[in-house]
């Protein structure tokens, strides 16, 4: 049991579902803020960078993060969450340094949330993800192909192989029942 749990893949695997989850969680509220106020956030956030369209913008922004946080909450399209985090929070960034320079109490929070977002974006999700699931049932459809296509192609093998000895033992009447014959009828 011990041993189990201080594998380096358990344990790589655990840390990726603790940075997923904490992270998907405590970002989930700032989307919800900007929603519940999205005119504030426009003037406040996206206007000052002069960018088109603040108010599509804003709800992009919201969106983003409550979406990407739900989907690094549950391992589901983590890759993809983890870039739309990645996105928004590069812009928040960038407002907080053209707006108050480099501020390390401004700076912070957003540094570690874009750390925690390009960590899982680079590596993926890990073991305890709906991806992984998704992934293993992928595998495993794949492999089932695999071997019916090798019995298959075995079979056929066998087949001719069969076919081989009754043409060198019959004649040509055997050998056009062996080969046109049986070739129509399947």
């Amino acid at each position: 049991m011990l041993s189990t749990i201080l594998t380096k893949s358990f344990s790589k695997d655990t840390a990726f579902l603790i940075l997923r989850v904490i992270t998907g969680t405590v970002l989930i509220h700032h989307g919800f803020e900007k929603l519940a106020n999205i005119e504030n956030f426009a003037d406040a956030f996206v206007r000052p960078l002069h960018l088109p369209f603040p108010i599509f913008l804003s709800y992009v922004a919201a969106f983003s993060e409550i979406g990407g946080s739900w989907l690094l909450i549950l391992g589901l399209a983590t890759r993809f969450g983890a870039l739309a985090i990645v996105g928004t929070i590069s812009v928040a960034i960038y407002h907080a340094l053209v707006t108050a320079g480099f501020n390390i109490f401004l700076l912070e929070l957003l540094l570690l949330y874009f750390a925690s977002a390009t960590s899982i974006a680079l590596t993926g999700p890990g073991d305890f993800s709906i991806d992984e699931v998704i992934i293993r049932i992928l595998r495993s459809d794949s492999d089932d192909e695999a071997v019916k296509e090798t019995v298959k192609s075995k079979a056929n093998k066998a087949n001719l192989d069969s076919k081989e000895d009754t043409t060198s033992k019959g004649g040509i009447f055997q050998f056009l029942q062996a080969n046109l014959l049986s070739d129509t009828s399947s």
